[in-house]
């Protein structure tokens, strides 16, 4: 009877993470000490488990937990905004027994319950590239500083328009979410223009997606073609919109620039897809994040605040006043596949 009820409560188990709608790299049995005197288990959520950027996240906290002789799990949503499914991931990842959640939060407050309800359990959560609503949900959070990527690359637009007026397209994210309202808002101060600006000739939401910046900016020219600059908040949608500004032959006149820092993004400013893009650095932001789990699960001893891991503007067209670092450079320090 007792091994029958047993393997009933692992067929449970495992039918609760297929169930979850999330995506598993690993996972351990459950019983972890929370903090101090144990061994570190480290649970990863990302947004999805496609994305170029959260596949790179998820590589570099996998190996840094391994190098040092921790244990790793990673799930994730099954599209970007996919809340629920971070929900049953958290809830997944505290019965399997991690004592260190890192997440890359899909909404700044969708999730928010569930990091609670972790965190008076005694586990560690530190927030990975987006930061929660308010940032004291959570423990910690390790990431790029979006408003001020928003702002270099505003910053770089304004400076390569050479005193000439501009006459934007906003490409955005995901509305409503962090990291897009953050660099929006940073970009807007870069280039010295509020939402209310006439100078703004058209705004399309694209929810980080290639294909649906590509109709998004072809749906604005149809209304003018008359642009001299375009802000895209990630370079899929950089990628997009030189698509169909090359359709119209435009791309010669205007100044774009993006943010993410990919390998496949240095290489969209050296083959002049676009002026300029804004690098993160999230293999930094994933190693922290275990460093800071292995250190919790030996001592007890929480990080907290806002860590800021840095961000660069990448270009081969210089400006002066403006920092910024070349393709080269760009290749050498970039995530993803070179």
């Amino acid at each position: 009877m007792r091994q029958r009820r047993l393997a009933a409560l692992a067929m449970a188990a495992a039918l609760a993470v297929t169930s979850a709608g999330c995506t598993v790299e690993r996972h351990w049995g459950g019983g972890s000490k929370a903090g101090g005197g144990g061994k570190a288990k480290v649970g990863l959520v990302t947004k999805t488990d496609t994305n170029p950027y959260f596949v790179e996240l998820r590589a570099a906290a996998k190996a840094a937990a391994e190098a040092n002789g921790a244990e790793f799990s990673a799930l994730a949503g099954q599209f970007d905004g996919d809340n629920d499914g971070q929900v049953r991931a958290i809830e997944n990842l505290m019965q399997q027994g991690a004592n260190t959640i890192l997440i890359t939060p899909s909404s700044s407050t969708g999730v928010l319950d569930a990091i609670d309800r972790a965190r008076k359990a005694g586990v560690l959560v530190i927030a990975l590239d987006t930061a929660t609503e308010p940032d004291t949900a959570v423990d910690a959070t390790f990431a790029t500083d979006n408003f001020e990527a928003g702002r270099q690359q505003g910053a770089y637009v304004k400076a390569a328009l050479a005193g000439k007026p501009p006459k934007l397209f906003m490409v955005d994210g995901t509305a409503g979410s962090t990291v897009d309202t953050q660099r929006h808002t940073g970009f807007l101060k870069g280039i010295g223009l509020t939402d209310a600006s006439p100078e703004i000739k058209g705004k399309t939401p694209a929810n980080g997606d290639q294909s649906l910046a590509q109709q998004g900016v072809e749906n604005l020219l149809q209304r003018t073609t008359d642009i001299n600059a375009v802000y895209t908040m990630n370079e899929p949608m950089g990628r997009g919109t030189y698509a169909a500004l090359q359709a119209r032959g435009l791309v010669n006149q205007l100044v774009m620039g993006s943010i993410d820092g990919g390998c496949e993004g240095v290489k969209n400013v050296r083959d002049g897809q676009y002026a300029a893009t804004v690098m993160q650095f999230p293999k930094k932001m994933a190693e922290q994040g275990v460093l800071a789990a292995i250190e919790y699960a030996k001592t007890g001893k929480k990080p907290s605040g806002f860590v800021n891991t840095g961000s660069a503007v990448i270009t081969d067209k210089p400006i002066p006043g403006v920092e910024s670092q070349d393709t080269k450079w760009g290749l050498e320090n970039c995530w993803g596949t070179k």
